[in-house]
């Protein structure tokens, strides 16, 4: 309970003060908002968990700390007024008054921007999904009959970048025409980044001391940012359907991330993935729901809690199996 204590003292003080400064309907948004953050990103936080496993404690400690801060205001905060600024070449700090000062406005201008967001965010969890899947060397199956044919799949070369990028100019020729350059322009731009972000931390992976080290850990430490951002992004569009209040979004989602964050902590001191052999496999199929729902929601209105339920049912199914799995072979 001690990765947990922080947050949840955090938490009630934080939902106190939206309940004495906004009202209780404003508190029952903002828990909402909580629950909703940690429904659509608790697989996040087991492939978080299985990446820092890979760092030194010095990145862990980095990521613990440093991305708290980057996740509340980065990623729920300041990335959404970006995105906005981009696409209706606004300057940042006229959308950041907007935002403050007219949230009504901003949100329009945020749901119009929702192409981009979702093409981006759905080309590159895609991408995290089919990586992980579509690998040769893949050898432990949870859907065994399903995975065991996608993984043999993984011997074409580049198998992955060729259906994120047929999945990206299909659905281009069914948005509206206006929007048509803006889906492929950023779904490529997600499945780029992917692309680079891996290539960085795959050229630092053979290295084993000094600086490289270092950089291994900067390198993932930046993607695991940029995966933190791209589950994000679906929650921030989501939660203004529930508000227009910046504060009550900033405040509902950030202790949701924290909450996600301290999952993952959780997950790693622990060796829990260690133990639970097919939770990896859950999360990534979880992702997967979530890249093709993000895609889905450039031509229909996925509901939120349709999303954040299936994604939840993947890792819960996978938690089940793999205290089986482990039950079988303790007997054993």
């Amino acid at each position: 309970m001690k990765f947990f204590l922080l947050p949840t003292v955090v938490a009630v003080f934080v939902l106190i003060g939206i309940w004495i400064g906004f009202g209780f309907a404003a508190f029952i948004t903002a828990v909402l908002l909580m629950i909703l953050e940690v429904t659509l990103s608790f697989d996040n936080a087991v492939v978080n968990a299985r990446v820092l496993a890979n760092m030194d404690e010095k990145w862990q400690d980095r990521f613990f700390s440093w991305g708290i801060l980057i996740a509340v205001f980065g990623t729920r905060l300041v990335l959404p007024i970006l995105i906005v600024s981009a696409s209706v070449v606004m300057s940042p700090w006229a959308v950041a008054k907007l935002a403050a000062f007219a949230p009504g406005e901003y949100a329009h201008l945020l749901e119009g921007a929702r192409y981009a967001i979702y093409a981006f965010g759905g080309a590159f969890l895609m991408m995290v999904a089919l990586k992980y899947f579509l690998d040769d060397a893949k050898t432990t199956h949870w859907l065994k009959s399903v995975e065991h044919h996608l993984s043999r799949w993984g011997h074409i070369e580049a198998i992955e970048i060729g259906i994120a990028l047929t999945a990206i100019a299909g659905i281009s020729f069914f948005v509206p025409t206006i929007a048509q350059a803006t889906v492929l322009v950023s779904g490529l731009f997600g499945i780029l980044l992917f692309i680079i972000i891996q290539g960085i931390t795959s050229s630092f992976a053979v290295e084993a001391e000094g600086m490289q080290i270092a950089r291994s850990g900067l390198s993932m430490f930046i993607y695991l940012e940029i995966l933190d951002a791209a589950f994000s992004l679906d929650s921030v569009v989501g939660a203004f359907a529930l508000t227009t209040s910046l504060p009550i979004i900033v405040a509902g989602l950030g202790i949701g991330a924290w909450f996600v964050r301290s999952i993952t902590i959780f997950l790693v001191r622990r060796k829990t993935l260690d133990t639970l052999t097919y939770l990896e496999h859950g999360a990534h199929w979880a992702i997967l729901g979530l890249a093709l729902s993000m895609l889905a929601g450039l031509l229909w209105h996925v509901p939120e809690i349709i999303v954040g339920l299936v994604g939840l049912a993947f890792v819960l199914a996978s938690y089940w199996s793999s205290l089986r799995h482990r039950k079988a072979h303790v007997t054993e």
